[in-house]
């Protein structure tokens, strides 16, 4: 008999059909006769394979010698009669097969078909149900309902499905891994590509072909109910995690509402910590969002941004810490550090968490592979004095990953075993010592075992870790050190961190890259890597953003007496070296006077410091002609007057040592130290 034109294209499907071994397992299965399992709910984003999966079940039906009703939910009327009609015959036979495809346009027939239609059917025929949205609670929660049926999640293609795939849709084999990895292991995303392919060079990325992004984001996506809607997704798609506090930041009081909505989508996963879009959708969404609208793509990287910045600056729990840096860290997905981080097929559950002591038998064993047996001596001893400085990424398989760093003031014995360490802390006491009350860190170890500095989770881990240090402890320099510097060169020079000193230690040379924080204050610096993370640009800190070296503890007492003898003529402030430290935001004479106000009235919050306020009050703030005139309006003797003048700027001044040690402010609620 003549082949006909249905048969060819049946052929043509099964021979460009991979993966999805899983969902073809569990439907022969429920062809057999030994399973009671005949209802599978297949489930899954638009574009994700739902069709094509149908129809190969309907060509194994077919030739078990089952017959096959096929339904598309768009083409029926939502009702229980049209939906009688469309399904003809299936009702009565017990060989049949059922496949409904579009089942989220018949979601308000489900009740119907899941209590009247279905529990008619004879119970040897098989039914698939396959749409967007995952089934109804009802079909989990009725032990009935969940001894016969196999709920799929349709996932992504693996690497290696994916690269199948596009070879079998004659796509070169040497563009096949690059197109790959843009699509995600969505088979409507790799198909598109592969006539991308076909008609000229493929995108090196999905924004630089607009027309596919667009139409992906309308099939994959689908329409949004509004622009708070739209700007929830557009969050949802740029965080790493996505909670209704951040939501609030952006849609104000619609955030309850929002979450749900987004809870809801299919390509919206649910973690305990939050929503998370798949990976497709984030690419799709935030290509589009840059295309369509620059500004609006900068101001929810701003937003997202200034949430983990607020959670790694909050004093609560330090889980949340942890968790704020994860989202900052994910916001450098399009920075020099994304392929030693982003290569990791599993990122967003792959968490960065403090490391424990039963993890130290095996990060010594890494360093002692890596980089010998003296080293990992001198890592035990360091691990011993400061095991809360070490950080790991655990898999299924065991520690995948760590970061460990040095924190001085410590043992002099520790730092002055290792050559890494000495060098670099001579470079800090050679350009600018650390002050009393301030911290060196040094990231000493960064270990993972594929590929020792370049193994993905140690990447991840020493970038979070990293985070948190940074914005939390009071620096005065961070250093890391690194046996691959042609790996990591760029990327430190992308966070402003410039190349300081080379070292051998045991027959591997390292390269020390540092940053005085005294001179780039964390806070701009998080603002010149939030502004790196859109443009791209890199290289060392531009010079405007620098302030001076900083002050020892007796020039800054000095500059302290200076600014208050002028606070009444702030022309007169104009080269104070108090405009070169943390204490001003902007090195202007107005802003130093306001920090040196608010530092005075800040005294007044402890009822002790009252007396010592109201003397630098009559002295400076409301200045009697002299400072007997002074003594005489607060009813003191002359030589009382000037011990508490002098005890008041002292305490004044160590107040103001403390915020520049720290790098904040007052806290007008919080009693003076």
């Amino acid at each position: 008999m003549a082949e006909n034109l249905a048969s060819v294209i049946d052929e043509e499907r099964r021979r460009a059909f991979v993966g999805r071994t899983g969902e073809l397992a569990a439907f022969g299965e429920s062809l057999g006769a030994g399973t009671r399992r005949r209802v599978l709910l297949i489930h899954g984003p638009g574009g994700i394979g739902k069709t094509t999966l149908l129809h190969q079940f309907r060509m194994r039906a077919l030739a078990a010698g089952r017959p096959v009703v096929s339904v598309d939910g768009r083409d029926v009327d939502c009702s229980p009669e049209a939906f009688r009609r469309a399904a003809g015959h299936a009702e009565g036979g017990t060989e049949t097969v059922l496949l409904l495809d579009g089942y989220e346009y018949l979601a308000a027939l489900d009740t119907w078909i899941r209590e009247e239609f279905l529990p008619s059917v004879p119970a040897g025929m098989v039914v698939v149900l396959a749409g967007r949205e995952p089934p109804s609670q009802q079909w989990r929660s009725d032990p009935g309902w969940r001894a016969v049926t196999v709920c799929r999640e349709l996932a992504a293609l693996t690497s290696a499905e994916s690269v199948e795939l596009l070879l079998r849709a004659g796509v070169a084999a040497p563009l096949t891994a690059r197109l790959a990895e843009l699509g995600r292991g969505h088979p409507l995303v790799l198909a598109l590509l592969a006539d991308a392919a076909a008609a000229g060079p493929p995108p090196d990325e999905l924004g630089e072909a607009p027309d596919l992004v667009a139409a992906l984001v309308r099939r994959v996506v689908g329409g949004v109910p509004d622009e708070a809607h739209a700007t929830g997704l557009a969050v949802c798609a740029y965080a790493w995690l996505t909670t209704e506090d951040l939501l609030r930041r952006a849609v104000g009081e619609r955030a309850a509402e929002i979450w749900a909505w987004l809870e809801g989508r299919p390509f919206i996963g649910r973690g305990s910590d939050g929503l998370h879009a798949h990976d497709l959708v984030r690419d799709l969404l935030a290509a589009d969002l840059r295309r369509r609208s620059p500004e609006a793509y900068r101001r929810v990287h701003r937003l997202v941004h200034d949430h983990a910045v607020s959670g790694l600056r909050r004093t609560g729990g330090a889980g949340d810490r942890w968790l704020a840096a994860h989202q900052k860290v994910f916001l450098l997905r399009r920075t020099p550090l994304a392929g030693p981080v982003w290569s990791l097929p599993e990122l967003r559950t792959a968490a960065v968490t403090p490391g424990r002591q039963d993890d130290h038998p095996a990060v010594l064993a890494l360093i002692e592979r890596f980089e010998g047996v003296q080293s990992a001596a001198v890592a035990a001893r360091w691990l011993a004095a400061q095991p809360e400085n070490l950080v790991v990424v655990r898999t299924s398989a065991g520690l995948a990953g760590c970061a460990f760093q040095c924190v001085w003031p410590a043992d002099p014995a520790l730092h002055d075993a290792d050559p890494v360490l000495r060098a670099a802390l001579a470079t800090a006491d050679r350009n600018s010592p650390a002050r009393p009350g301030e911290q060196i860190s040094i990231a000493r170890y960064v270990i993972g075992p594929d590929g020792h500095e370049r193994d993905p989770h140690a990447a991840l881990a020493a970038s979070v870790m990293s985070t948190v240090d940074w914005t939390t402890r009071p620096l005065a320099w961070s250093f890391t050190a690194t046996t691959d510097p042609g790996h990591w060169g760029p990327i430190f020079n992308y966070l402003a961190l410039t190349r300081q000193v080379a070292v051998a230690s045991e027959g591997l040379s390292h390269t020390v890259y540092g940053i005085d924080w005294r001179r780039l204050p964390v806070e701009r610096w998080l603002d010149l890597v939030c502004e790196r993370e859109l443009t791209g640009e890199t290289g060392p800190p531009p010079a405007d953003l620098l302030r001076p070296a900083p002050l020892d503890r007796d020039r800054f007492d000095q500059a302290v007496r200076q600014a208050l003898l002028h606070l009444n003529r702030p022309d007169q402030l104009t080269g104070n070296p108090l405009l070169g430290t943390c204490l001003v935001a902007d090195p202007t004479p107005a802003c130093l006077r306001a920090a040196l106000l608010a530092a005075v009235d800040h005294l007044a919050q402890d009822p002790r410091s009252l007396p010592l306020r109201r003397v630098l009050d009559r002295t400076y703030l409301h200045p009697a002609p002299t400072q007997e005139a002074a003594a005489e309006a607060l009813h003191l003797s002359f030589s009382t007057y000037r011990r508490h003048l002098a005890k008041a700027t002292a305490r004044l001044a160590d107040l103001l040592w403390s915020q520049e040690l720290t790098g904040t402010p007052p806290n007008p609620d919080a009693p003076p130290r």
